[in-house]
């Protein structure tokens, strides 16, 4: 086969998956993960099952491909604000980078509930999903990791006897050069972070948080000093 040939069916297999992922992503905007169907995926595009199996042999493959691409687009979005502040201090950077996150959710919001809403029932995600989950993580280890090294942190609070074994296998799993304490704050932060999106987003702060712009990045920024960012 020649070369011009085989590009043509690359084009052609890469036009076809990106329809069927849009596809996917109607559905999830519309039924959910949980519904997603291969088989209903495949009647909307006009095509017979099996010919949408030569290119997701299974829901989840179709789900993990879903995923991966959202994991990337937030990160990508995220990466991208980081390098724009990249001059700014370190609590600056890291609400640019929890602001670009907010953004993205909103623009998102059922892309955001299938990374962080309820997990799929049945599907479980495969180690492919980690490094796109982990790029905004790693954003934020970089700004305390800079700041670290650089000005320093404010000192945190001593951790508990009971808390000190987990938070030392945390910092020697996620960031040996900071310290136990620091990475503990980390992850509360993490997780804080994306609850506040998700309040925002699945509607829990209706009728509590009306001007939500500035609470957030409020909440951010004492997120920051939480860290011990400065």
């Amino acid at each position: 086969m020649s070369s011009t040939a085989q590009g043509a069916r690359a084009r052609a297999r890469m036009e076809v998956t990106a329809a069927i992922k849009d596809e996917a992503r109607r559905q999830l905007a519309a039924e959910g993960a949980a519904k997603l169907s291969l088989r209903a995926v495949a009647r909307e595009l006009g095509m017979v099952s099996s010919a949408l199996y030569r290119y997701f042999p299974s829901r989840d493959d179709l789900l993990t491909a879903l995923i991966i691409d959202a994991y990337d687009s937030l990160g990508e979005s995220a990466e991208v604000a980081h390098a724009e502040a990249a001059d700014a201090g370190p609590v600056q950077r890291w609400t640019a980078v929890a602001e670009a996150v907010r953004a993205w959710g909103l623009r998102h919001p059922h892309e955001y509930a299938l990374i962080y809403g309820s997990p799929v029932p049945g599907y479980t995600a495969p180690d492919t999903t980690v490094p796109p989950a982990s790029r905004v993580g790693l954003l934020f280890i970089g700004i305390v990791r800079d700041a670290h090294q650089g000005s320093g942190l404010s000192e945190l609070p001593p951790l508990s006897g009971e808390l000190r074994p987990e938070a030392e296998r945390m910092a020697a799993d996620l960031a040996p050069d900071l310290p136990p304490a620091t990475v503990v704050a980390l992850a509360g932060a993490w997780a804080q972070l994306f609850g506040l999106v998700g309040f925002e987003l699945f509607g829990q702060f209706h009728r509590v948080v009306e001007d939500r712009e500035p609470f957030f990045r409020h909440a951010v920024t004492r997120l920051a000093q939480g860290v011990g960012l400065e």
